[in-house]
C-alpha cells in the first residue's frame, strides 16, 4: 500500500488559539509538518529562509503564482504571501501529513485546487470568550481588537464550508479531537481510493 500524507487546512479567527493547538498536536505526532509560507517581504531580525518563510523576490513569486506554483496566495500591505505547491507535495509524497494554517480566503483557494484537502475550522466557545482572549493578550488596542472581532464574525459565517469544526474550549480536548479527525479521514474511501483500486486488481 502506497503511503501518502494527508493535506490538512486549519483556519479560525484571530485569538481562537490555533497556534497553541497545533504546537501541542505536532509535539505528539512526529509525521506531521507545518507548511512554510513564501513571502515577498524582507526578512525580519532572526528570521531564516526556509525556516520561518521562503523569502522570494516579487518577480519570482508572481511567476510561481501565475504558473500554478502556489496552492493559494494573497497580498497584504503591499507584500505577497502564499503556499508553494511543490514544497507541500514533497512532504505528502514522503508520507508526512502537511498542515496549512491559513485564513478563510486562502483555505477556499486550496479547497478549489485540492478537493482532497481535509478542511478543519477552529471555533471559540463563544464570542465573549474570544473577546476575552484577545483582550488578555494585551498586544493590541481597542480599535484593533474590535476590527479582529468583526473579521471573526465574517470568518465564522464560512465555517460551514469546512469538513469539520473543533471548539477550542480546552487545549487537550481540542488536540484530541483534531487527532481523531485525522485518523477518521485516513479511513475514508476518498483517502483509500488508490488502495481500494490496488486490491481490486490483485
Amino acid at each position: 500500500m502506497t503511503k501518502q500524507g494527508l493535506l490538512v487546512v486549519i483556519s479560525g479567527p484571530s485569538g481562537v488559539g490555533k497556534g497553541t493547538v497545533l504546537r501541542s498536536f505536532m509535539a505528539q505526532n512526529e509525521n506531521v509538518r507545518l507548511s512554510i509560507s513564501a513571502t515577498t517581504r524582507s526578512p525580519r531580525p532572526g528570521e531564516e529562509d526556509g525556516v520561518h518563510y521562503y523569502f522570494l523576490s516579487r518577480e519570482r513569486f508572481l511567476e510561481l503564482a501565475g504558473s500554478g506554483g502556489m496552492l493559494e496566495h494573497a497580498e497584504y500591505s503591499g507584500n505577497y504571501y502564499g503556499t508553494p505547491r511543490d514544497m507541500v507535495q514533497r512532504e505528502l509524497d514522503a508520507g508526512n501529513d502537511v498542515i496549512l494554517e491559513i485564513d478563510v480566503q486562502g483555505a477556499m483557494q486550496v479547497k478549489a485546487a485540492r478537493p482532497d484537502a481535509l478542511m478543519v475550522f477552529i471555533l471559540p466557545p463563544s464570542m465573549a470568550e474570544l473577546t476575552r482572549r484577545l483582550v488578555d493578550r494585551r498586544t493590541e488596542d481597542e480599535v484593533t481588537i474590535n476590527r479582529r472581532l468583526a473579521a471573526a464574525r465574517g470568518e465564522l459565517e464560512q465555517a460551514h464550508r469546512y469538513d469539520y469544526a473543533v471548539v477550542n474550549d480546552n487545549i487537550e480536548d481540542a488536540v484530541e479531537k483534531l487527532a481523531a479527525i485525522l485518523r477518521a479521514a485516513k479511513c475514508s474511501t476518498r483517502y483509500l481510493n488508490d488502495f481500494i483500486n490496488e486490491v481490486q486488481c490483485l
